[in-house]
């Protein structure tokens, strides 16, 4: 639009300088012809006037290109305000999201800290008691293996979700390089540095996801073991009971 605003602006100037011209031409004319009525000839008023039309054509000159320079400068304005034709901000959300998804998905001991800790000492004692039944026990230790079998499973599930991703990252870093080097003004190279950017800190959160449910199976199995030994501790002591032999009755 700004390009078309300064054709017909170049347009309507040449229009003026050719009537000024024209005009000028027709008044030296003019003077010749009113000679038939015994007008003088006067060499110096018609040098003045030559200078005085030739500066006033000058400054139509300076004016003209002071507004080409304003012209020139609204298109870089509106080309440093243009923003980028294409974005992948939805395709990284959507992956974010999505991660955040399979780490809800964490069953028994999630990744509530309230949750985790009254479940840890529930089901991860130091010892167990001699009032504690041996099916209970036998329950804990279920779940325990359980929560383990969860812990890996996860952990897995992220990985293949991480993996996965990988084509789709190659081609949205060629989207976002193609972007970058097609920029046209500020606007356009400063969103395509904060996409990339985008990109990098989606990876970083899919790494700490990774390393958050890998520690988290790891953990798991290590109480499970110290919590396994514990009860393997307790059954051994009602097995032995006090130390002494059964003599049999009297």
């Amino acid at each position: 639009m700004l390009e078309s605003i300064g054709r017909t602006f170049l347009g309507t100037t040449s229009r003026v300088i050719i009537t000024t011209l024209l005009s000028f031409v027709i008044a030296v004319n003019g003077s010749r012809r009113l000679g038939a009525f015994d007008i003088v000839f006067d060499p110096t008023n018609y040098g003045q006037n030559l200078l005085t039309a030739a500066r006033a054509l000058e400054q139509i000159n300076n004016q003209i290109r002071s507004l080409e320079n304003q012209a020139r400068s609204l298109l870089n304005q509106t080309k440093n305000l243009a923003s980028l034709p294409t974005s992948v901000v939805g395709q990284l959300t959507s992956t974010i999201n999505q991660m955040n998804g399979l780490i809800a998905q964490a069953k028994n001991l999630s990744f509530d800290v309230q949750k985790t800790q009254q479940d840890f000492e529930r089901l991860y004692p130091r010892q167990y008691a001699a009032a504690v039944s041996s099916d209970k026990m036998v329950l804990d230790a279920t779940s325990r293996w359980d929560n383990s079998y969860d812990g890996l499973k996860q952990s897995l599930t992220i990985q293949s979700a991480i993996v996965s991703s990988l084509d789709q990252d190659g081609q949205t870093l060629r989207t976002l390089m193609a972007n970058s080097s097609a920029a046209v003004g500020s606007l356009q190279a400063q969103q395509s540095g904060n996409e990339l950017l985008g990109l990098q800190i989606k990876q970083s959160l899919q790494t700490q996801a990774l390393l958050a449910t890998q520690a988290r199976a790891d953990t798991l199995r290590a109480a499970e073991q110290q919590a396994s030994s514990a009860a393997a501790k307790e059954r051994f002591n009602r097995f032995i009971g006090d130390g002494h032999a059964y003599t049999g009755g009297k």
